[in-house]
């Protein structure tokens, strides 16, 4: 059955309006408590090496909320409104990480478990007795299918894992703008002459990619991370952003294959809708995953000053008799918290600079086997040039001696012409000789 044309436009038109209600009925929520929940960690911003990255996270639901009721609003926002959400998707994996690294005492500490870890393993297999070689060849295949403790190199390719979303996710959403702008984008249609289908199976590599290092780090120190009760915000977020991610590639396929209206209308405001009360569920969720109540309350090392404060009173208990004095003193703790400007600020600045820091750091390191295969290529090149050069000139060598051989043989056989003619020469002058002495004998 087709559903394009004025049919189609038609069905837009009828659910557009509900859709748009109900769907804003769940913004509203989302944005409510997800607000709520980040202002609380920015009034409690007591331990801000981990708080920083939470708020990263929690306000992915207010971005994605209001991104998705904007483009459902006016589908003409709809591209505009992908590339903010896959710009700061990638942004808030990054800071889930980020928040696991911070939770188990920042990358030094990391590094250091990691390194603990795998001399654990070593010890183990020697232990137990095991014939089974206690190191394995590092190699991308046996971390993919035979995983193992690696070590700080676990903790290098988490990093990079994480990163490399982050920056190909951004790089592919204004790829996208810019072929949108030349019509040769194609949003949802997976057609090969349109940029869509290349560059969703990048990120889908890309995704998958970064959440198998996610998933590695997490299974070696989800013992260390009890405390945060990791599962159930592994979980959480996990839905948030891959599930609408593969969520919209499914959509865009039924609609391909027209088991769903194909219509572009129809397409992102079925997933501008569904995000809209996903949103909702996943900021009810992240009031009790990420709670703000753990950093209520900090250790009293922690504290900045203690005053205390001496009170007297004298108690009349009868009469004639010596009154009583009794001391009061109050101790008072103050917190060495800050403001909700403040706090606002060090995520701005500190976490800006962290990140631009793990870019230019990942960058770097992709460009390290980049710069080693180049000179490999250059390498390769100028040794096949110098091998052209010898063989060049080698076989010169051989043709001047070759022309050299020719030569000598055409001299020899030259001089060996003239010693036969000088031969003939003599052998006829010899000849002609004994003919005059003969005519002259029988003359005589």
């Amino acid at each position: 059955m087709d559903f394009g044309g004025s049919v189609a436009e038609s069905q837009h038109r009828d659910l557009h309006e509900p859709a748009l209600v109900i769907g804003g009925c769940f913004v509203l929520v989302a944005l409510i408590l997800s607000l709520l929940l980040i202002f609380q960690h920015l009034r409690y911003y007591t331990n801000p090496s981990e708080q920083k990255w939470i708020v990263g996270v929690i306000f992915m639901v207010p971005v994605y909320a209001t991104e998705s009721i904007l483009s459902l609003w006016n589908p003409k926002l709809s591209l505009a409104c992908d590339i903010l959400r896959n710009c700061y998707e990638a942004f808030a994996l990054y800071s889930f990480g980020s928040y696991l690294i911070a939770c188990l005492g920042g990358e030094r500490q990391v590094v250091e478990l990691l390194e603990d870890e795998s001399r654990k393993q070593i010890s183990q297999s020697l232990l137990g007795g095991e014939e089974k070689p206690v190191t394995q060849k590092r190699t991308l295949y046996n971390f993919i299918f035979h995983p193992y403790v690696v070590g700080k190199h676990l903790f290098t390719i988490e990093k990079f894992g994480l990163v490399q979303y982050m920056i190909l996710k951004t790089v592919s959403a204004f790829l996208a703008l810019i072929l949108e702008i030349f019509g040769v984008y194609g949003d949802g249609k997976f057609n090969w002459h349109y940029g869509y289908p290349y560059i969703t199976v990048v990120l889908n590599f890309s995704q998958m990619w970064a959440l198998y290092c996610l998933v590695q780090f997490y299974n070696v120190t989800h013992h260390k991370l009890q405390s945060i009760k990791p599962l159930a915000k592994f979980i959480s977020f996990k839905a948030i952003v891959f599930a609408t991610w593969w969520q919209g590639v499914g959509i865009a396929l039924l609609c391909s294959l027209r088991v769903l209206p194909k219509e572009r209308k129809f397409q992102t405001g079925l997933q501008d809708f569904l995000i809209c009360i996903e949103m909702a569920i996943a900021a009810i969720a992240h009031v009790f995953v990420f709670s703000s109540s753990p950093y209520h309350y900090v250790p009293t090392s922690v504290y900045e000053e203690f005053t205390a404060q001496k009170a007297e009173t004298t108690l009349n208990i009868e009469d004639g008799e010596k009154s009583a004095v009794v001391e009061k003193i109050e101790t008072k703790a103050e917190v060495p918290g800050t403001s909700v400007r403040e706090s606002v600020q060090d995520i701005v600045v500190e976490g800006g600079q962290k990140v631009v820091k793990d870019v230019v750091l990942t960058i770097n390191q992709a460009m390290g086997p980049v710069e080693k295969g180049m000179t490999k290529i250059q390498e390769t090149f100028h040794q096949t040039s110098v091998d052209d050069e010898e063989e060049e000139k080698q076989e010169t060598e051989i043709m001047i001696e070759e022309q050299e051989e020719n030569s000598s043989g055409e001299n020899r056989y030259k001089r060996e012409t003239e010693i036969k003619i000088e031969e003939e020469e003599h052998k006829l002058s010899r000849d002609n000789r004994s003919q005059v002495s003969v005519s002259r004998d029988k003359t005589s």
